[in-house]
């Protein structure tokens, strides 16, 4: 998987272990609300776990965060959002499962970069226009696929989501709980790609992934906490700030 066995994390030097669990820790953070900082988790799990193999132990811990948002924020969800993005994602999932199969770690390592960059570029995209971001089938249709295939190579599809959703102007809980329920979901999707074709979960990555398990639920309810004393105009230009520099961050690591 990497140079480090996954088996125990005790195993890991300190400041590996301490960054995976501060990794842990800020993906319940983002999970409860505070979009845009994923790409410090991808980054820094990558860093302990190798790229390819920490987007396998990456996804149960998304998933466990993703119980906590469904069953914090469901009630606000926006289902048509969802339903315009769902079919375009899990196409952008199954060809990120057929791309990625059989890729070697450097060759993954640079689909990886490739993902970031179209993030990037969607960002500046997005930031330098001055009307606003059409509504029509074929923007959902790009995000979508977009999305769907960077959660796939790198558990990354959160500046791409993001984009979107702020584009369709979502109040701050409609648009955590709009998301929660659309990575939930697709996160799922993915769990049997990860388990039998690409093997990146397996019981040594679970019991890495239930060592981590309490920082997530912590910053989880830190996140939560946070989320509550912010306006809605303030949150969304937060939410684009972090996003933008994530992915400016990910292309300098």
């Amino acid at each position: 998987m990497s140079q480090f066995s996954p088996a125990n994390l005790l195993e890991l030097p300190w400041p590996m272990i301490l960054l995976a669990l501060t990794s842990a820790l800020i993906l319940g953070f983002s999970k409860a609300g505070v979009k845009g900082i994923g790409v410090l988790i991808v980054i820094a799990m990558a860093i302990v776990f190798g790229t390819k193999a920490s987007t396998g132990i990456l996804l149960p811990l998304l998933i466990f965060a993703d119980v906590f948002a469904v069953s914090y924020y469901s009630r606000h969800a926006e289902w048509k959002y969802l339903w315009i993005l769902l079919p375009w994602m899990v196409l952008g999932v199954l060809t990120g499962v057929w791309v990625g199969k059989d890729l070697p770690e450097e060759q993954f390592k640079e689909g990886f970069a490739l993902v970031i960059i179209v993030c990037v570029l969607v960002m500046l995209w997005w930031d330098r226009r001055t009307r606003k971001i059409p509504k029509q089938w074929w923007f959902g249709a790009v995000m979508g696929l977009s999305a769907g295939f960077a959660t796939m190579i790198g558990n990354s599809a959160g500046p791409l989501a993001i984009i979107y959703f702020l584009a369709m102007r979502l109040p701050k809980n409609n648009f955590i709980g709009t998301a929660a329920w659309l990575f939930f979901i697709v996160n799922l999707f993915k769990l049997p790609f990860h388990i039998w074709v690409w093997h990146t979960i397996s019981i040594e990555t679970l019991l890495v992934d239930l060592r981590l398990l309490p920082a997530t639920l912590v910053g989880f309810g830190i996140g939560v906490w946070l989320v509550k004393r912010i306006d809605d105009a303030f949150y969304r230009r937060l939410i684009l700030i972090l996003t933008a520099a994530g992915a400016v961050l990910i292309l300098l690591q």
